[in-house]
């Protein structure tokens, strides 16, 4: 009797582990496909259209996304001075350093960062931002009348598309 439920218990252990370890896994696949592509997606904002718009959301995306290691030296003392040296080139160059966007990571209050990061909520949340990427870039596609897709179309769509893939991976394989 008591080996079988020594057993039973470690076989539920195991199951525990292996969920955890598919969930870490999808965590830590979700932070580093989305930011790569959202970085990948804010670079093509910068040298094609623009849209500030675009930016913000991808900025909120990497919030929600960007590896915990990394965003943990952001919020330290490392970031600080970063964020003080954007400020003083905003100073001198204000269309060349927007500053409201990178101050985002520094000055967020940790509850709500970790409440975002760590629940289904920043998930969703990412999954929204994708949603409304394809709606602006269906938007910008019919809007423009020519029917040649360039380089910055395709990386447009590329992005968005594994934006989405490791958002919804991420919602798939996550427990909650």
């Amino acid at each position: 009797m008591v080996s079988s439920f020594n057993l039973y218990n470690l076989t539920s252990l195991a199951v525990a582990e292996a969920i955890e370890s598919r969930s870490s896994r999808a965590r830590a696949s979700f932070q580093w496909g989305g930011t790569i592509f959202a970085l990948f997606l804010l670079i093509l904002n910068r040298v094609g259209r623009k849209s500030s718009v675009q930016t913000t959301l991808l900025v909120f995306y990497l919030l929600t996304s960007f590896p915990t290691g990394l965003f943990k030296v952001l919020r330290g003392q490392f970031g600080y001075w970063i964020a003080f040296l954007v400020i003083a080139a905003n100073l001198f160059f204000p269309e060349t350093f927007p500053v409201s966007r990178f101050i985002l990571f520094v000055i967020s209050p940790d509850r709500l960062v970790d409440g975002l990061r760590n629940s289904i909520a920043g998930a969703i949340i990412c999954l929204l931002i994708g949603i409304s990427s394809v709606i602006m870039e269906i938007r910008e596609i019919a809007g423009n009348r020519s029917t040649e897709c360039s380089f910055l179309c395709w990386g447009y769509c590329l992005g968005i598309a594994f934006l989405f893939f490791f958002t919804i991976k991420y919602l798939c394989l996550g427990t909650w």
